[in-house]
């Protein structure tokens, strides 16, 4: 388990990190997202004691590193496994002796080291490019390699540092994937720095939005899509298209704000006592499931001739109703 407790930094007068506090259990996964220049970079550099925050904490299993010095750092950090955005690896070695090298460093026998990096490529997938060259790789084989290196001495946990970015479509699935199935395999607890909010649907437990070196808003995953005031939410699941509207009554925008909205509860409107001589338009409508939970969001243009409970008839089911274009509040829409 990592954990982060009141992490601030500063360079001189300017607060890069501002009481920081994050917390990873074993086995699950923890997205950090937020715009550029938020703070992101310094905190992957302080959790991986690449940098040495101002004050606060980080523990691993217990142990607090920031209290460790000299050679009791450098052994505490091999239970940290850093994975970079472009995996530096050295182009005159091959893959495996590209996985070998914190092993070598480490003083292995090289029965050990050829044990443990014929483990690692069949982990990875890349059992059968043992000997080739970091130039003769794709560049999400040569983030595999990186993924392998960073496991070479068994860490607690891993820190992928925006380790997807630039990568196609789907290649970045098949890296989330390999994390996904890591972190099961070997319970490992995983920081995500990333700017993708696919990434952060695709595979996240839970996810913190930082920005001007604070934490704003963090939460598990499916809570904070299901919260209708959350501005997270807006960015992980994003408006779609809409047929334009131009006809008279309101836009409605209707979203998931439970997880026990009955799947069938769009096409059961014309069954709302009084609906079936208005019209009711979907205009765009996005659900998908994330974490098993349904999550989703609708525009529905309503005529004048709506019934008076139909909003109340929506928040029934689970549905945050809110208007989408100009219009008089009325005692139901206030309430």
């Amino acid at each position: 388990m990592i954990e982060i407790e009141n992490l601030t930094k500063r360079f001189g007068d300017r607060v890069v990190l501002d009481d920081i506090s994050l917390a990873v259990p074993s086995g699950k996964i923890l997205a950090v997202v937020g715009p550029s220049g938020a703070g992101k970079t310094t905190l992957s550099r302080c959790v991986s004691f690449l940098e040495r925050p101002t004050s606060g904490s980080v523990r691993v299993d217990g142990k607090d590193f920031t209290r460790l010095e000299g050679k009791e750092l450098l052994a505490a950090r091999r239970s940290v496994g850093v994975i970079f955005q472009t995996a530096p690896l050295l182009r005159r070695r091959t893959v495996a002796q590209n996985i070998a090298l914190p092993l070598e460093y480490l003083g292995a026998t090289d029965a050990s080291i050829e044990k443990r990096v014929a483990q690692l490529l069949d982990r990875v997938g890349l059992a059968d490019r043992r000997n080739d060259r970091p130039a003769q790789l794709s560049g999400g084989q040569r983030q595999r390699v990186g993924i392998a290196r960073a496991l070479a001495l068994g860490p607690s946990y891993l820190l992928s540092d925006e380790a997807t970015s630039g990568l196609d479509p789907s290649t970045t699935k098949s890296i989330l994937a390999l994390l996904s199935h890591l972190r099961d395999e070997f319970g490992l607890s995983i920081i995500l720095i990333t700017h993708e909010m696919e990434v952060v649907r695709e595979v996240a437990d839970s996810v913190a939005r930082i920005d001007g070196g604070r934490i704003i808003e963090s939460g598990a995953v499916d809570d904070v899509i299901l919260d209708p005031t959350s501005s997270l939410a807006r960015e992980l699941l994003p408006d779609r298209p809409s047929v334009p509207f131009h006809g008279s009554g309101e836009v409605w925008e209707v979203s998931y704000a439970s997880r026990e909205v009955p799947l069938d509860w769009l096409t059961s409107i014309h069954t709302v006592p009084g609906i079936s001589d208005s019209r009711v338009d979907v205009l765009s409508a996005s659900v998908e499931a994330i974490r098993g939970v349904a999550v989703g969001r609708a525009l529905l243009a309503v005529s004048p001739s709506a019934p008076a409970g139909f909003q109340r008839h929506l928040r029934d089911r689970g549905l945050h109703v809110t208007a989408a274009s100009p219009k008089p509040e009325t005692a139901e829409t206030a309430a």
